[in-house]
């Protein structure tokens, strides 16, 4: 007598991630959420329910929900009908997660990347932050708060053109 395999295929994680990575951060378009770092994992429950855990740049970032819509329904675009999204706040998220590709794409954008990383406890000391458009590092900062709470206003002197610099959050 042969015995009969179970055929279906275990889960595609790789598959499962490239869905979710595909999801934008609302707040700056050109990074997904892979790129930031707050992409922790994707599986897939024995019921067919799509798990994806997330952790926000910060404690009530209000980008949170619209990237959970954005998942669920890219989830339901990719032919899954049931998805729960987890916020976890531990390990909490830092700048250290954001990608390489994903600090070429801030300067790109126009946002000084965060330089350095970041380091729980220590005494930060002031430094340069390199123009994302002229690559100047003579800069200053305009406002500790710039666009959204994750980064501070920049001025070039010497282009002389304002930019956001996405601030070392640990």
């Amino acid at each position: 007598m042969t015995a009969i395999t179970d055929r279906r295929a275990a889960p595609d994680t790789e598959r499962l991630h490239e869905v979710a990575a595909r999801v934008t951060d609302p707040e700056i378009p050109v990074l997904t959420i892979a790129d930031l770092g707050i992409l922790r994992g994707v599986s897939l429950d024995d019921d067919g329910t799509v798990a994806v855990t997330i952790t926000p740049t910060y404690s009530g970032c209000p980008a949170m929900d619209a990237i959970q819509e954005d998942l669920e329904r890219e989830f339901r675009d990719a032919g899954y009908s049931a998805v729960r999204v987890d916020l976890v706040l531990s390990p909490a998220w830092s700048t250290d997660r954001i990608t390489d590709e994903g600090k070429a794409k801030l300067e790109e954008y126009g946002i000084a990347p965060p330089t350095g990383t970041g380091h729980r406890g220590t005494v930060t000391v002031g430094m340069a932050v390199k123009c994302p458009h002229c690559h100047s590092l003579n800069t200053r900062e305009l406002s500790r708060f710039g666009s959204t709470s994750c980064k501070a206003l920049y001025t070039c002197r010497d282009c002389l053109e304002p930019f956001d610099y996405f601030k070392v959050l640990s």
